[in-house]
């Protein structure tokens, strides 16, 4: 395809060119065709959606033809990714100064009309700054949240969603990328208090560690599902702890990543072949008949002692899977509060003209009883603020001593 098109024909430009329609850039505008084109015929979820597609194109497709740089155009595009309010369908490396997709440090939800903190992560510089669950939070960087949350909502809605609202909410909690956040906040009755939340280095910390806990118990935590060289190190570790008597897996700060990683961990606990999810695909204007996951026996042993697994709203994609397919082979009691809820395998999108990646929703995962991933929820559910691992800790002692 050319990168610039001429709206006269060669000869009637040579008669007036004096009056002629300067050069148009078409980059943008194809590269949002096809962007717009191929969520439109392979996003998963528009069924559960009230975005109006056809408005999308209306309001930005001009906008695309207008963008005077690429800085711009990356602009429109993250804007249309967001007119699904998906955290899971987004750019692949947002610039600075773009909104953060949830969730970030802190997830927040609309109680009784207030939008209020509900959970925040650990480690994070929310929660080094004082902010409490159940704080409402009344503005962010001096702007009425209620205003934040208004230029942020998708603008091509047929009608409102609570859904849509929901992750707006989190997305304006979550501030900029390459930006630090002022919010004000009230508790209960008292005076409202400014909490700074300034940009902080997360510690790097390895994608597995595991170690024992009081009474002999096995404690793996895995950060990442995103490295094949994880698989090795679970298997050392396991090896480790082959005698404890009951185990825990954290997946609690762990964004996901790839099923060929997650898969032979899970593995490592049964003794044959096992359905461990379900998954579908777009097929025209609706979704495909259902197909099965399975997940194999691996070796050298099998670990036959009861499992807990360590789940919290920062637990996301993969990490939401595991935690499902570990509960569906029967071989884990999963002990925490709600995730990240992305219900999908991401598929990805590379632009062809600007070479634009980006991410979104391709294929809705289940669990083998046919109910969305988005939905899952513990089975010992946490409230939040309160300590995961030592509820994990007393249910592993139940199950241990069940089986004594």
């Amino acid at each position: 395809m050319p990168r610039r098109a001429i709206c006269v024909s060669g000869v009637a430009f040579l008669a007036t060119a004096a009056r002629a329609e300067p050069p148009h850039d078409v980059t943008f505008a194809e590269d949002f065709d096809e962007l717009w084109r191929t969520l439109g015929e392979r996003y998963c979820f528009f069924m559960d959606k009230h975005t109006d597609w056809d408005q999308v194109r209306l309001l930005y497709r001009p906008m695309a033809l207008a963008a005077d740089s690429k800085a711009a155009f990356i602009d429109i595009v993250r804007r249309v990714l967001a007119e699904l309010y998906d955290a899971h369908t987004h750019l692949g490396d947002p610039p600075d100064g773009s909104p953060r997709w949830p969730l970030y440090d802190i997830f927040a939800e609309r109680i009784g009309g207030e939008v209020r903190v509900a959970a925040i992560e650990d480690g994070s510089a929310a929660a080094d700054s004082g902010l409490m669950i159940g704080d409402r939070i009344m503005s962010i960087d001096g702007r009425p949240i209620e205003l934040v949350i208004q230029n942020l909502m998708p603008k091509c809605l047929k009608k409102p969603d609570p859904a849509a609202d929901a992750y707006t909410i989190n997305v304006a909690v979550a501030g900029y990328r390459g930006k630090a956040r002022v919010l004000s906040v009230k508790s209960s009755q008292a005076i409202p208090r400014s909490i700074h939340l300034p940009l902080k280095k997360w510690r790097e910390q390895p994608y597995l560690e595991s170690r024992r806990l009081t009474g002999g118990v096995g404690y793996i935590v895995i950060r990442s599902f995103a490295d094949n060289a994880i698989i090795d190190a679970f298997d050392k570790a396991l090896a480790n702890l082959q005698d404890a008597p009951g185990l825990i897996i954290d997946v609690q700060d762990n964004g996901g990543g790839d099923t060929a990683v997650a898969r032979p961990i899970m593995g490592r606990f049964i003794t044959k072949r096992m359905p461990y999810a379900l998954m579908r695909r777009r097929e025209g204007l609706g979704l495909s008949a259902p197909w099965t996951e399975y997940v194999g026996p691996k070796g050298p042993f099998t670990y036959r002692k009861p499992v807990v697994v360590l789940t919290s709203r920062w637990s996301g994609s993969m990490a939401e899977g595991f935690p499902m397919g570990m509960r569906d082979i029967g071989r884990a009691t999963i002990v925490g509060t709600k995730m990240m809820g992305l219900g999908a395998a991401v598929l990805p999108i590379c632009l062809d003209r600007t070479g634009l990646q980006a991410q979104y929703s391709g294929e809705p995962v289940y669990d083998t009883k046919g109910q969305p991933r988005s939905q899952f929820v513990p089975d010992v559910v946490v409230t939040n603020g309160q300590n995961i691992l030592a509820a994990g800790i007393i249910e592993l002692g139940k199950l241990i001593a069940r089986t004594r």
